[in-house]
């Protein structure tokens, strides 16, 4: 007849090892989540459910300075994009508006000069101190996703977590830029860009270093998504402002004789859409 102890100390062991497996699989399944964003509503109309349209129809002074910047995120930088990775970002951004005949400058706006809820009024200092007549704002929301599941916790536990690639890290970013004449507070377009980035590693590699290579590469797609989108809209606004010429009012600087095909394009569309009602009371005279 077998000891009661024999019986016993197995079922214990096993007992013990069972619950310390479910212990970790509790801790190595709980999701993990990270959120970083910042906002163009939030910025512009700080603490405003609806905010009133601008009444004054925006004038855009040909050839245009532009401003790009990123709107500040009101959770401080920590988790965020490093300005290094933000400047390189606009840089593309930016590129899209040059080589254009209608803009004489573009400038980065660097993050320090913007803060949390600032609004139009932090826009109009941006716009005195850099002497700017356009912005255009970037904002994004970036979320990170961790799920460890049970299979790569088996492993870690018995023969380490590098033999199997058990966790899947989604990393969601969306990306907007929206783009703004400052004195008339008109929105004139707006672009978004987004973009999903799925990682596997083991419980061992995941590192803070592979997070951040995931958040960058999925800021990198989403400005890619962005680019193409900025594109298609600076041709829909030339399209919107031969349809409606009235909404927005082209002037030319001192010296500016309308150099490149788009701001040659906008001048010809104003002054066509105000030339038609002329030519078609001298048609109908016939």
């Amino acid at each position: 007849m077998n000891h009661p102890r024999a019986v016993v100390l197995p079922v214990l062991l096993a007992a013990s090892i069972w619950l310390g497996l479910s212990g970790c699989a509790f801790l190595f399944n709980s999701p993990q989540k990270a959120d970083r964003s910042s906002s163009v509503v939030n910025f512009l109309y700080p603490g405003q459910v609806n905010p009133l349209p601008p009444t004054d129809i925006p004038v855009l002074r040909l050839p245009l300075r532009v401003g790009i910047a990123f709107v500040p995120s009101e959770y401080g930088g920590a988790g965020g994009i490093s300005e290094m990775q933000k400047t390189a970002l606009l840089e593309r951004v930016a590129w899209e508006f040059k080589n254009r005949g209608y803009i004489q400058s573009i400038e980065i706006i660097p993050s320090t000069y913007l803060r949390p809820r600032g609004g139009f009024a932090n826009l109009d200092q941006v716009r005195s101190l850099l002497n700017v007549d356009v912005v255009a704002l970037v904002a994004y929301d970036q979320v990170q996703f961790t799920n460890m599941n049970v299979m790569s916790l088996v492993y870690w536990t018995i023969g380490g977590s590098y033999v199997f690639q058990g966790n899947k890290n989604d990393t969601h970013t969306l990306m907007e830029a929206a783009v703004y004449d400052i004195e008339s507070r008109h929105l004139l377009f707006r672009a978004p860009g987004a973009s999903q980035v799925q990682g596997k590693s083991s419980v061992l590699d995941l590192l803070e270093s592979d997070m951040r290579e995931e958040s960058a590469q999925g800021f990198e797609r989403a400005t890619a998504e962005l680019i193409r989108n900025l594109q298609l809209q600076l041709e829909l606004f030339r399209e919107r402002i031969k349809r409606t010429p009235e909404t927005v009012k082209i002037e030319h600087r001192p010296g500016y004789t309308g150099g490149g095909d788009t701001g040659a394009w906008l001048a010809l569309a104003v002054t066509a859409a105000g030339l038609f009602p002329w030519l078609r009371r001298r048609l109908n005279r016939r």
